[in-house]
């Protein structure tokens, strides 16, 4: 999760790109890594940047410790279906570490302001997505692009879609986006026009941020927090119609125990910390979510510590297993 402020920007009017969101065929896929209440997938968000390891410098994941932190997943936790960040810097081992322990894929290329890196991604992208294809199951390209840059980077995006069609390849996709974005920036919630490219819509929200930063929802609780999931999914099912949703990353940080936000436009503290309060959050959602038919993606497998640099102190804590050996994981999600 690279989150930036929610909300910051009022309502923004969006130039027509009609011509940039041509028309596309979209495919029809049956997900798989189903939970048992629906046929909804379940997953959980994985990043091999744990203990000292930052994906910004120095050395990369080995292998060894993605099938170490895999290993444990499988073994402490009943998720069977991962989302991940990147296809390059040796990420891209991570789908044949996948496969070997039949763990399906929702694989993000990610995409920034560096073109010439964006387009090595989505070489990368297009190269493992046919390699496995029984394996990663869908396919976002980018991963909050909007939330960081605003329109800017568009064209990115778009091209990525358009890359992946020609290339043949097979799997649904999608750009994922904050609930805010795929809004359009305004509330009522309207279209992007990236309807026209998509397959399906990944959607990330956090209640805990919008406790922090938000101007509109500024006052949910670990207990509210499905609630609040649903609604906003709600508002996006109804701008886009027939299109499938799935909420790509939701979650509660774990500690500090009892720490909480205070939101920077009303003075309010509404989100605290804590285990039980990540447990309440996310297994309320899941149940929620199960009960309609969509998919979920915990955010995240492993706390990572680099977090701090961009989130403050909260971002490291956002693990269902901690991100130091022996990277222990909460039995309650079992």
């Amino acid at each position: 999760m690279k989150f930036v402020s929610l909300l910051v920007v009022n309502i923004l009017l969006v130039i027509n790109m009609e011509s940039a969101f041509a028309d596309r065929p979209i495919k029809h896929h049956k997900n798989s890594a189903h939970n048992s209440e629906s046929n909804a997938m379940q997953c959980v968000a994985f990043s091999p940047y744990v203990g000292d390891i930052n994906p910004n410098y120095g050395s990369q994941p080995s292998h060894k410790l993605i099938d170490t932190l895999l290993d444990k997943l499988v073994k402490d936790t009943h998720f069977r279906c991962i989302m991940t960040y990147g296809v390059m810097n040796g990420l891209d081992y991570t789908f044949a570490a996948a496969e070997a322990r039949k763990l399906k894929v929702i694989a993000i290329i990610w995409l920034d302001k560096n073109i010439a890196v964006n387009d090595q991604s989505i070489a990368s992208g297009i190269e493992v997505a046919k390699a496995f294809p029984k394996t990663i199951v869908k396919l976002s390209c980018g991963s909050e692009v909007r939330t960081r840059h605003g329109n800017v980077f568009d064209g990115e995006i778009v091209k990525c879609m358009d890359n992946l069609s020609k290339a043949g390849v097979k799997q649904p996709i999608t750009t994922i986006d904050t609930w805010w974005e795929w809004c359009n920036r305004t509330t009522p919630c309207q279209k992007t026009g990236f309807e026209a490219k998509v397959d399906w819509i990944g959607v990330n929200i956090f209640p805990w941020w919008e406790n922090k930063h938000a101007g509109v929802h500024t006052c949910t609780t670990a207990e509210q927090a499905a609630d609040f999931h649903i609604a906003r999914l709600e508002d996006i099912s109804r701008t886009y119609p027939g299109k499938e949703l799935t909420l790509t990353e939701f979650g509660w940080p774990n500690s500090p125990e009892g720490g909480t936000e205070t939101n920077t436009r009303t003075g309010q503290k509404c989100g605290v910390a804590g285990q039980k309060n990540q447990i309440i959050a996310i297994k309320s959602t899941l149940k929620k979510l199960a009960k309609k038919n969509w998919g979920g993606n915990v955010f995240e497998a492993f706390s990572e510590k680099w977090k701090p640099n961009d989130e403050g102190s909260f971002g490291a804590h956002w693990g269902i297993c901690q991100g130091e050996p022996p990277y222990t994981c909460v039995k309650d999600f079992k």
